[in-house]
């Protein structure tokens, strides 16, 4: 109850969607956003700690109407932004707890990067809450690094510690990878369908393997998806996936398995360019249909 008292007290800030849902309260709302503008680790451009702030932004001038239902009627509940200030480690922590609150109340955290380190909290706290979960990544990068730039942490890592913890991993989207991750994907056995073979095969080289867990945690960093598009993220890869393609590969993935939570990242507004701002917001809201329409 004191989680709550605080949460809903909080409402000041502004909400996804809240434009056409005004305030929601989290025990009634299915989809939890939670804002995490954590920005330390960044190798090229940077701004992704204004991203989850556009994203809101951006998300008050969505329809409701999602093409196909209407996912704003399970209640769409936004909480205070994570704090972001202090040891990494300490905010990833606080992102687990905000994360592990949402779970624990049967709804379904949607994590706001922020880089794309934000995503090991979120993942720590699904795998404590369900047990056995596997993590899809929509990327441009493998993000497989054991360190980079002597930090173990960075957002270049992310996923190496998603496997440090047992966790199965599903890459797609990827073109562009270290030798040492192109060595470690052969070694671990890593799952993963890339933007070349996606280019010639078509989407129907996605196929999720037998061994990945029921339930999953997607993650989605912006820069999977092509810079025609998608221009605004830190670190641009030539080629990636278009629109329609990538709500296609989504639909197979959420048919197919239980997305219990899901995050998107990295993205870095560039002032006065907001339709990628608002691709982020409608890519969220597509995603959060298409769960609702599966499960709820």
């Amino acid at each position: 109850m004191k989680i709550l008292e605080y949460i809903n007290s909080k409402k000041s800030h502004r909400g996804f969607l809240q434009s056409e849902l005004g305030f929601q309260k989290a025990e009634k709302s299915l989809f939890h956003v939670i804002p995490a503008p954590l920005e330390r680790t960044v190798s090229y451009g940077g701004g992704t700690a204004a991203g989850p702030a556009a994203i809101l932004r951006a998300s008050q001038q969505l329809e409701l109407y999602d093409g196909f239902s209407v996912p704003g009627e399970k209640g769409i509940f936004t909480a205070p932004a994570v704090s972001c200030r202090g040891e990494v480690r300490v905010v990833l922590d606080r992102i687990k707890n905000a994360v592990s609150a949402s779970l624990s109340m049967g709804s379904i955290p949607v994590l706001l990067g922020g880089e794309h380190t934000v995503t090991l909290g979120g993942v720590e706290a699904l795998k404590e809450h369900a047990g056995s979960v596997g993590v899809v990544q929509f990327d441009a990068h493998a993000d497989l690094r054991e360190n980079y730039e002597g930090d173990p942490f960075s957002h270049a890592c992310v996923m190496k510690r998603v496997l440090d913890l047992g966790i199965p991993l599903y890459q797609i989207g990827v073109r562009s990878l270290s030798p040492g991750e192109v060595v470690l994907r052969k070694e671990k056995g890593i799952s993963h369908c890339d933007a070349a073979e996606l280019t010639a095969s078509g989407n129907g080289a996605i196929v999720l393997p037998p061994d990945l867990p029921e339930k999953l945690y997607l993650t989605f960093d912006i820069d999977a998806l092509t810079p025609a598009i998608m221009p605004s993220t830190g670190t641009p890869e030539p080629g990636g996936l278009e629109w329609y393609q990538t709500m296609d590969i989504l639909a197979r993935i959420i048919s197919d398995r239980r997305v219990m939570a899901f995050d998107v990242v990295e993205l870095a507004p560039h002032r006065g360019l907001h339709a990628p701002d608002f691709t982020a917001a409608r890519l969220i809201y597509n995603i959060m249909g298409m769960i609702a329409r599966r499960d709820y």
